[in-house]
């Protein structure tokens, strides 16, 4: 496993954020676009606690 940097997770947040947002753009929806966004703010959340994990440490 190769070390966590701050600065990657912080990227990757905002990644993450910029899909969730391009996606909650669109008028409708499908099922798996649904599913997808689900998934993205899921893996944001998880970023987020690893980002304040290492600001704490």
């Amino acid at each position: 496993m190769k070390p966590v940097n701050l600065e990657d997770l912080e990227r990757r947040h905002r990644s993450l954020d910029s899909e969730v947002n391009r996606l909650e753009r669109q008028v409708y929806l499908t099922t798996t676009e649904q599913n997808q966004v689900a998934a993205l703010k899921k893996e944001k959340l998880r970023t987020r606690d690893l980002i304040e994990d290492l600001r704490r440490s």
